[in-house]
């Protein structure tokens, strides 16, 4: 496993969550790292990016202000806090990483993916 993301689970409405993503691979150093959210019947979007080396970000527009993302590049390892949930934020949440460090918004770009982790937001 080279990606493994935590975190998830069922949560009720206005509270806040942190999610992790740690990698096992030290080349992931010089990567652009995102998290990527899937809602049932939705296709898979960028909420935010990170360079490793440098932590410059990047967030979605349209998700800016209640997602922070992190990194601990020492561990390897990066953080998606988010605050306000909504039951619009329920969604199998994803860590990505693109070692070719072109970090946009297409998943496509990304060549390594964790697993997921579910968050269910209750209202």
């Amino acid at each position: 496993v080279q990606l493994q993301a935590s975190g998830g689970g069922l949560v009720q409405a206005g509270d806040s969550l942190r999610l992790s993503c740690a990698a096992s691979k030290r080349t992931f150093r010089n990567s652009v790292m995102g998290w990527f959210r899937q809602a049932p019947g939705k296709e898979r979007e960028l909420i935010a990016s990170i360079t490793m080396r440098v932590g410059v970000t990047y967030y979605r527009d349209s998700l800016k202000g209640r997602f922070t993302i992190s990194r601990d590049l020492d561990k390897y390892t990066i953080f998606l806090e988010i605050s306000g949930l909504t039951d619009e934020d329920t969604a199998v949440y994803y860590c990505a990483a693109d070692p070719n460090m072109t970090g946009g918004p297409d998943p496509r770009e990304y060549d390594y993916w964790g697993k997921g982790t579910l968050v269910t937001v209750s209202s």
